[in-house]
């Protein structure tokens, strides 16, 4: 009985601890009212296990009615949207910080800065294309973070069998296949992110790509010093 319990602490103490998660979700609410419902019910998920949100910064679709739950449960809420988009997702009462930025490419950046994993409910091209580049840093090094998808309803379905069909044909790797988490409730998908251990081989690692980007960051016009 002390084996079994010392191999449940372990097991236990090697799971991973949220403290923020990004989710990537819909501005519309879609037809199904199975679509709100998983929204609500992964920020009653999130709250309950004292997770702040970051999140595309709306406050329409799916996007509104998990921000409104998580901040209403008493987590911090982060949006962030570009400045372009703010009259089209936000209508009325945003819920908690909203940070605006220049363009697409910083939004993805900020939430991925700030966030310690990654969900993607229903939703549209931008919400399938979010999804996408989390999967590709994940292959390529960028980082270690578990990216999760919500296939409500089956709809991502025709999307994992997609993934499946790389694999298949040869352009995904068995390993990358398993970079993406998946569930049809919330709270077994959060279970099932906990407990991510990468297995793939990262195309470079985490080190060089900070480097790049530190280069990148520090670039001015002038010759850097050898």
């Amino acid at each position: 009985m002390e084996e079994i319990n010392e191999g449940a602490s372990v097991k236990d103490e090697n799971k991973r601890r949220f403290k923020r998660i990004c989710v990537f979700c819909g501005s519309r609410a879609g037809y199904k009212s199975t679509f709100s419902d998983a929204a609500l019910e992964l920020g009653k998920q999130l709250v309950q296990r004292k997770i702040d949100l970051v999140y595309g910064g709306g406050s329409v679709g799916l996007m509104g009615l998990i921000s409104k739950t998580v901040f209403d449960g008493g987590c911090h809420v982060l949006g962030v949207i570009p400045s372009a988009l703010v009259s089209h997702e936000i209508s009325g009462e945003t819920f908690g910080e909203v940070k605006i930025v220049a363009d697409m490419h910083q939004r993805k950046s900020e939430m991925a800065k700030h966030a310690d994993a990654f969900i993607a409910l229903p939703g549209g091209y931008g919400t399938m294309e979010e999804l996408l580049e989390m999967i590709t840093w994940s292959q390529l090094g960028i980082h270690e973070k578990p990216v999760g998808l919500l296939n409500v309803d089956g709809y991502y379905n025709s999307l994992l069998a997609l993934f499946d069909k790389g694999v298949e044909e040869g352009f995904i790797e068995d390993s990358e296949r398993h970079i993406i988490v998946s569930a049809d409730i919330a709270e077994e998908l959060i279970k099932k992110m906990e407990e991510y251990v990468p297995v793939h081989e990262k195309v470079a690692p985490k080190q060089s790509w900070e480097v790049d980007q530190l280069l990148e960051s520090t670039r001015s016009g002038e010759a850097l010093k050898s």
